[in-house]
This record gives C-alpha cells, structure tokens and sequence, in this order.
C-alpha cells in the first residue's frame, strides 16, 4: 500500500461526550482517593523478564510500606508461577489485615474459578473480572455483537457469584471492568456495568467496584473526564458502586486523565509505581499522591524514602527511573544553571527568616527532605544519584558501593549474562559476573602475590611480586604516591599505559570483620575508560588489587 501523502488523514478525531452542565471543571480533590497498586500484575506483565517470587515479595513488601491498602498481585491463571506465588503469599502470613490481595480474571468459568483457588485462605480479597466492549474489540477481535459481549459480563458475573458461595471462608469483593471504556460508547459500557451489578446485587454497604480503563489513551485527559462524569451522572445505582480509574499513558497524559477524572467523581486510582506498564505505562501513583500533597492534601501514601523506594522498584522490575521523572528523578532537585542555584540558596535563606513552616523555594514544587533527600543535592551538580538496579543488589547482599560511571559499565556486563542465559539473574548471578570480572585471579594476565612500599625522596616506590601471563615476576616503579608507583610498575613491565583518573574507597563490615573496598577508574592513551575493585582487609592493598583488577580489563 502506498504512503500517504498526509499520514494524519488516516486517523479521525476522537467525539465529544454529549455532557451537559460539566462538573469537573470546577472542582478540586480535597481527599487521597482508595489507591490500588497493579505493579505486580500489569506492570509484571509488562516486563521483558518478568518479576520471580523473590522479586514480587520484594516488591509486595514496598508496597505494604508505602501505604496500600490494596494490591493487584497477579494474573492467578496465567499459570503456575502467578497462582503458586499468589497461594504462598497469602497462607505465609504476609497480607496485614488491613491490606487487600486482588486478582485478575478474564471472563471465563475455569480461568475465574482458578483465580478464586489462588486466594483461598484470604481473610479479604477482591476478584477483578473484565471483558473488551469497544466496537474495534467486538468486530475485530471477537466477531461479535453488542448483546454476546454483554452476555459474557452476565455470565462472568454468575461465576464470581458462585465461586464466592464455595468459598465462604473469606470476604469476597468484586470488581468489574468494561475493558476498552475509553474507546467505547459510554452507555454501552454503562448497559454491561449495570447488568453486572444485577447479577452481583452490591449495597451501600458493600458495593462493586467498576474500573473505567482508559486501556489505550485516544483523546485528550478531558474527554476521558467527560466519560466519567457522564458515567457517574448515568449509572443506575451509583451508591452501590466504587469508580475506579485505570489510566494507561499512550498520549503522555495518563496523569492528567487520572486526576480529572478523580474530579469528575471517581473514587479509586489504579496504577504503578513510576507508571511501568504496557507499551507508554500505566499511571503514576508517586506522581498522583505527590501532585495531591503539594496541594495541601494527605495521599494516604509514604513516599518519605524516594531513594529506597526507587531502588527496590528499579531491582524488581529491571527498568530504570528516568533522571527526570517527576519527584523521584535523581536529577529532579538538582540546579545546573547558577542562576537557578542562586535563586534556591536565597530561598532556604529567606525559610530561615520565616516564622511559619510553608514551603516557597523556587524552582523546588516540594521538599526534597519531605522524600527523604539532602538539602545537598540541590546545590551541587550531579551531587545526589540513584542506585541502579544491579548496584543496588551489590551493596544489599555484598556491601559494595559501585561509583556510578562504574555502575554503567558493569551493566553491560550483566546484561550480557542476561543475554546468554535468558532468564531472570538471581542476587548469586549477579554477584558471580562482578566477582569473575573484578575480582578473581585465575585466567587473569596480572595476579598479585606479595608487594612492598619504600620511599626515597619525594617518590614512592612499590616492589612486587606478581603472576604475569602465567610466570612469576619482580617489578617496581616509583611515582608520587602508591598508586602512581603501581602503574609505573606495571607499565615497565609490559603491562598497558593508564592513568588513574577517579579513586574511591569504603569500608565494609565492622569490628574485626571489617574488610576494605577500593574503587578505581584508569585511562588509556587512546581513550579508554578502565575500571577495578580490589577487596582486602588492608586498604593499601585493596588499592593495589583495584589497579590490577583494571588493567587486567585491557
């Protein structure tokens, strides 16, 4: 088929919703809406290499943290990882009481009464049914009619009904979602809602909670609150039902859509940390819940240590956090220019004079300290960063503290093993790659065996003992301190010309388990970046390890 001479005429606007006396527009959230994280399920959906049981618990156990009241913890009859992950979870005691477990099901009598097995045990739990209404779904993917996609709704709403009669051990709730809502006609979507809620007989008490997706985001963020307001003002029985809003970001407005449509009578926001999700992501919950305590609104949620929470997202899902993304971003409280700097220093300078505690600073919508970071890092250039996944398991498991150009570079690597292997890398994978490419001597060109430091004069000098391609050798050199001697040395010897262009060092452990850990970053006359790690309960000679580790990387 040929190019179009103007691609734009291939595409039609998205209507208007015919509402009459809009609402939303003049109102502001005043209150946290019920939050539910689907970080385990659609953003584990959404991964290349998904989450394994040990990453979910993980993940499971930030969520707890940070406040949710309820969470999507998989698609159960997906298969055995996500219905063996989802049972243990809840016969280990983990779920407080007060925190909600839900799956996900399509519309289909085994797949629903597999996902009610899953959660047996649950003292409270929630079975989220869905079914495709939009009219690109029912005659393109189905082949069907208006009244066969409402009759799939019907009857996985009977199967829900029934499953929760076999298992009345736990407190059953149910959510609906007409899948597709955002491209649908609304009355439709509301006919499927209202003959789910016939089937279901919700209360006041104890209503259903209808999901509205905006499953591909086709219109700007007020025409979905258009759709939600039209809805609410539409629905039969509207007491008996919660309005959840589950926005994707196709148009880079899932946030938006979502906050308009919390004005437009929503109740409850579903979405993922830092937005991971299918193809643009789901909505941002730290996003949301930031925006709202800016406002002088509560979120109900804990965002006090953003640093750890990135970590912990970054490790499970394998995905960085963007520099910039809103609040958590390393670089989102960082001035580069100095005029943007000058005008921060005289902003905490006029909080000192302040006699109230409201927060003005310019170029800073919050308090860095509110989530946890220095005053520091929005002073200096680059001066606060965020760990990356890999570098976060290092330092969790073995102590270590990669420098961040180190982080980089020893990613690759990684990603490499991820290649070969295909498979999700465990804490002991990664630990083996960095151990094997750092760290270890065997097949490795230069090798210590003992060394020596004398000075004479202004100069240092290091004598050695060391395995180089395989023969035992003597070699020294001076320079000015130990390090420049070590590569004088090895220079003389054969070994690569480098400088030392970055060292770091740390302690690891305590008392007489303290062990010394040495970073170093080397050039090449052509370029080259070289890094090294050495480990040893003397510093000196964690250096030394350090600098042979890095030209062994030539």
């Amino acid at each position: 088929m040929p190019m179009l001479r103007d691609p734009s005429a291939k595409y039609r606007p998205f209507p208007q919703v015919p509402l009459e006396n809009r609402q939303w527009p003049a109102r502001t959230i005043t209150k946290a809406p019920i939050w539910l994280s689907t970080d385990l399920r659609d953003g584990n959906q959404a991964l290349i290499d998904p989450m394994d049981a040990e990453k979910k618990t993980r993940f499971f156990d930030l969520l707890v943290k940070c406040g949710l009241k309820e969470i999507e913890v998989g698609f159960p009859a997906s298969g055995a990882t996500d219905f063996d992950y989802i049972q243990n979870l809840v016969r280990s005691g983990r779920i407080p009481d007060d925190v909600t477990p839900q799956v996900l099901t399509q519309a289909r009598a085994d797949l629903i009464r597999t996902s009610f097995d899953s959660l047996a045990g649950a003292k409270t739990a929630i079975v989220h049914l869905y079914n495709a209404v939009s009219p690109a779904w029912r005659r393109i993917v189905f082949g069907m009619e208006m009244p066969e996609i409402k009759q799939i709704a019907i009857d996985g709403a009977k199967q829900l009904r029934d499953n929760a009669a076999r298992l009345p051990g736990t407190d059953w709730r149910f959510e609906y979602s007409p899948e597709t809502f955002s491209t649908a006609e609304i009355d439709f979507s509301i006919e499927c809602c209202a003959a789910v809620m016939d089937v279901l007989q919700p209360t006041a008490d104890k209503p259903i909670i209808l999901n509205l997706p905006a499953t591909v985001e086709a219109a700007t963020p007020n025409i979905y609150a258009d759709q939600i307001e039209y809805f609410c003002k539409h629905l039969p029985n509207r007491d008996r039902a919660l309005i959840s809003l589950h926005t994707h970001n196709d148009r880079g407005t899932g946030v938006a859509a979502a906050e308009l449509g919390l004005l437009a009578g929503a109740d409850r926001v579903e979405g993922c940390l830092f937005g991971n999700g299918e193809r643009t992501g789901n909505t941002c919950l730290v996003t949301i819940a930031l925006n709202m305590y800016t406002q002088g609104v509560d979120p109900e949620l804990d965002f006090s240590d953003i640093d750890q929470v990135i970590q912990t997202v970054e490790y499970c899902n394998q995905l960085p956090v963007h520099p910039r993304h809103p609040y958590g971003g390393e670089l989102v409280y960082t001035a580069f220019s100095g005029s943007h700097q000058d005008a921060i220093k005289k902003g905490f300078a006029a909080r000192e004079r302040q006699n109230d505690d409201k927060w003005e600073v310019p170029y800073l919508p919050i308090d860095p300290a509110d989530l946890g970071r220095s005053y520091e890092a929005v002073i200096r250039v680059n001066s606060q960063s965020g760990k990356g996944g890999v570098a976060w398991v290092l330092e969790q498991d073995k102590g270590l503290k990669l420098p961040k150009k180190m982080q980089a570079s020893f990613s690759h690597i990684v990603q490499a093993v991820a290649d070969q292997t295909s498979r999700e890398l465990t804490a002991d994978d990664i630990w083996t790659a960095f151990e094997g490419h750092y760290l270890a001597a065997d097949g490795k060109r230069f090798q210590l065996v003992s060394w020596a430091e004398s000075q004479s004069g202004a100069d240092r000098i290091f004598a050695g003992k060391l395995t180089i391609d395989g023969a035992e050798r003597s070699i020294s050199g001076r320079g000015n301190g130990l390090m420049s001697s070590v590569v004088a040395a090895l220079a003389e010897s054969g070994g690569p010309a480098m400088d030392i262009v970055d060292y770091s060092e740390h302690a690891i452990g305590q008392g007489s388990n303290v062990q010394a850990a040495a970073y170093v970053e080397c050039r090449t006359p052509d370029g080259r970046s070289l890094f090294g790690c050495g480990l040893d309960t003397d510093v000196a000679t964690a250096s030394v390890r350090a600098i042979l580790s890095a030209a062994n990387a030539t």
